[in-house]
């Protein structure tokens, strides 16, 4: 089934969901260190970006500074689909909140401050609301 393109539709049927637990964004040099299951794997020239949960990270001794919560849009947004990443950032971003943004082959992730994820749910439930209602 082809992902969703209609923003209006991306944003109605987003259905944010948290998934539980701390993530963390560090880099290694090389591959993934043995025992390490990260979530998402970004390849840079400067090193390996790996986003894992916190616990994983310090049981493996990997230095870190941002702590998020992982929150999954369940609408399967398309790769071409254009507007739901900036309509969401901005969202957000008029909290005052920053928004790390990994696009899946199904579903987009976000990952927010841990201390405010519950703030980003409402945020984005209410502009899911607002969109039904045709008020956004």
């Amino acid at each position: 089934m082809p992902g969703e393109t209609d923003l209006r539709r991306l944003l109605i049927g987003m259905r944010p969901e948290l998934n539980p637990g701390r993530y963390v964004f560090t880099t290694v040099s090389g591959g993934v260190p043995s025992g390490v299951t990260p979530v998402v794997t970004v390849s840079e020239p400067e090193g390996l970006t790996l986003v894992l949960r916190q616990e994983d990270a310090e049981a493996a001794g990997l230095v870190y500074d941002y702590v998020a919560g992982w929150v999954v849009l369940r609408v399967h947004s398309a790769l071409d689909a254009v507007g739901l990443t900036a309509t969401v950032a901005q969202e957000l971003a008029g909290a005052g909140m920053s928004c790390n943004v990994v696009a899946g082959f199904h579903h987009d992730h976000l990952f927010v401050p841990y201390d405010a994820k519950d703030r980003a749910m409402e945020l984005l439930e209410a502009l899911a609301r607002r969109c039904a209602a045709g008020v956004a």
